[in-house]
């Protein structure tokens, strides 16, 4: 059985790691801070799998997000299981939390964005009933102080 919980600002570590396996490298003092904002938001919701020995098998962090365009949402804002762990039912778990906290928020819909170029997740998702809705292109600009 796959046990979930809340996150706590001491699973830094071990979320930072993961979250170096999806390609967001991070030190632990950044992620520290970054759990302590957020982990007390309600519209924030943050649930870990702890491994059977220290360490997490994954996490997940799911936002409601109020938009202009369309109004509020649900959307999964971040999902990563441990390579090792991958396969085993831990991302399955994990995003049937996101969606019923959904639900307990109210809402009949739950979105997710995956990386074109995780290939991987997108079969991931569709075996949970999740249905393309669009293709986009994401821009960035790094901003430099005036002078």
């Amino acid at each position: 059985m796959i046990t979930l919980r809340t996150a706590r600002v001491e699973d830094a570590a071990e979320v930072a790691r993961l979250a170096g396996e999806l390609g967001y490298p991070v030190d632990v003092d950044t992620m520290q801070a970054r759990l302590r904002i957020l982990l007390p938001l309600t519209q924030h919701r943050i649930v870990v799998a702890p491994g059977e020995r220290d360490g997490l098998l994954g996490w997940i962090a799911v936002e409601r997000r109020p938009t202009l365009e369309s109004g509020e949402r649900i959307e999964i804002v971040g999902l990563v299981v441990d390579a090792a762990a991958r396969g085993s039912g831990v991302g399955r778990a994990l995003v049937a939390d996101a969606e019923r906290w959904a639900r307990e928020q109210g809402f009949d819909a739950i979105a997710v964005r995956s990386n074109v170029t995780r290939a991987e997740s997108h079969p991931f998702y569709e075996r949970l009933d999740y249905v393309r809705v669009k293709t986009q292109h994401a821009y960035r600009k790094p901003l430099v102080a005036d002078h």
